[in-house]
């Protein structure tokens, strides 16, 4: 166990906190519910949202950025949509400050004439912009993403996975026919999973929501599931599609080939930071992090070892040829030479931030001909002579990168049960887990299962196996095959 780190068997909440502050990951913001996320952490968000974005300009979505503030009467033209988040939004009333008797207070005449509310989802303001750019079938499709920040009042708040503000990006997308829609929702559905899958490691489950869990104003809600180190699930993403709701809400209509008027088809989609936090709790361990080598932003770190100047002179000129070798495989490294720092120190500090391969080279190596590395997916030490590189540790970091994925579905699926039983169904609940079981499909059952055991449906499954099935709480013959579980 790394030092100050609360095992995760203890409490897990405290020590995923833990982790994020030895990490450097981020810290607490001054206005309460916010956060700061720092270099190492926003390096990880970088390294993540570079992959989403060259998978979205490679499938012709381009990039574009809206207005922080909306009015409140754009909101209230979709009442669902609204409905969802009224609890949540930050509102601005007025426009500016004074200083009065050496206080700085709210000017009472600044009072804005319309109430402003802080984004908390770009839907509305995004379409009022289509109502000015879509005319023709001509004009159509309009595949925009936006790297933004949003707000959400959040009540309880936890880094990364819920804070009042944070980073995300959000598709809208507009079409001229249903079918085109869905298939765009389904497109961006199948990136998410592939970036969270083969770039982050993370196993995850995929399929639709529930008519209660689905987005606001959304037709349907498409979802990546991933299950945490606790054995809760985290909604990874969601891809919606949003019929022709928002296009009625704001009458954005088009001419079609045929010259009739019709509303136009919506998309919108994201994922945001939560995906961090994700990253965190699959792959973390009781030593801090473990960082999939695709995302870590330094992906191999080497360690001298030296009493002296002269040794460190040394342990240079012998490591010339690993140094080559890295920067000709493009793989990140930092070469951790500080002086007033112990070895010791350093190891566990680069342990906790999750470095993939650590190297360390002292004296007794260089006359060995060799360095000794770590793997932070394994414990124990390994050795390799300086003539053998040769791609050496490319490969392994593309087994490390696989052997995170193989451990994290390896859980998924010893965790994941299926029964017929509600008493077992609330036993593995409580104990943690995914229950695959039957649904009749009444918000009544769902509703009386959330209730009494905190578990939601987490995804409908594209592929259903309903045969001979019956609803884990009512025992009428089953309308779905669920996922359900306890969730972030």
């Amino acid at each position: 166990m790394a030092k100050g780190v609360t095992p995760q068997s203890n409490d897990a909440s405290k020590w995923y906190t833990d982790v994020i502050t030895k990490a450097q990951l981020a810290d607490y913001g001054p206005v309460k519910g916010t956060m700061v996320i720092r270099p190492y952490g926003y390096s990880i968000w970088e390294s993540i949202k570079d992959e989403f974005d060259k998978r979205f300009k490679n499938t012709n979505h381009v990039n574009a950025y809206f207005p922080l503030f909306i009015p409140k009467s754009f909101l209230a033209k979709e009442a669902e949509h609204v409905e969802g988040f009224a609890k949540e939004c930050a509102v601005v009333t007025h426009s500016k400050l004074k200083v009065e008797n050496n206080k700085l207070v709210v000017d009472p005449e600044s009072k804005l004439e319309e109430e402003i509310i802080v984004r908390p989802t770009s839907e509305t303001v995004i379409w009022s912009m289509y109502k000015k750019w879509i005319n023709s079938y001509r004009d159509l499709p309009i595949l925009i993403n936006q790297w933004a920040n949003v707000v959400r009042w959040e009540m309880r708040t936890r880094l990364f996975l819920r804070t009042s503000e944070f980073l995300w990006q959000e598709g809208h997308t507009a079409h001229s026919s249903e079918d085109e829609a869905i298939k765009e929702t389904k497109k961006i559905l199948n990136i998410y999973k592939d970036v969270v899958e083969n770039i982050m490691a993370i196993p995850v489950l995929t399929g639709y929501k529930s008519e209660s869990e689905k987005f606001a104003g959304a037709v349907e809600t498409y979802c990546i599931e991933a299950m945490m180190g606790d054995k809760k699930a985290l909604q990874a993403g969601t891809s919606h599609y949003l019929g022709q709701n928002f296009a009625k809400a704001f009458d954005v209509k088009f001419q079609t080939e045929n010259n009739d008027e019709e509303y136009v088809y919506a998309t919108s989609w994201g994922v945001s930071t939560r995906l961090i936090g994700a990253l965190i709790m699959v792959h973390g361990d009781d030593q801090g992090l473990r960082l999939p080598p695709k995302v870590a932003p330094i992906q191999v770190v080497i360690v001298p070892i030296f009493k002296s100047e002269d040794d460190k002179v040394k342990i240079n000129k012998f490591i010339s040829p690993l140094i080559d070798e890295l920067n000709q495989s493009n793989i990140r490294y930092y070469f951790d030479d500080r002086s007033k720092i112990s070895p010791g120190f350093k190891f566990n500090e680069w342990e906790m931030k999750g470095v993939p391969i650590r190297i360390e080279v002292g004296m007794r190596d260089i006359n060995n001909n060799e360095i000794i590395y770590s793997r932070r997916d394994k414990i124990g030490k390994n050795n390799i002579t300086i003539d053998s590189l040769n791609g050496y540790f490319s490969t392994l970091l593309d087994d490390i990168q696989q052997s995170l994925f193989d451990q994290a579905k390896d859980f998924l699926v010893s965790n994941t049960h299926s029964t017929d039983s509600y008493e077992d169904f609330k036993h593995i609940i409580k104990k943690g887990g995914f229950v695959e079981c039957g649904w009749d499909g009444t918000s009544e059952s769902e509703d009386k299962i959330k209730k009494e055991t905190k578990a939601t449906i987490r995804c409908i499954p594209f592929i259903q196996n309903i045969k001979s099935l019956k609803c884990i709480y009512s025992n009428k013959k089953a309308k779905y095959q669920v996922v359900f579980a306890r969730a972030y």
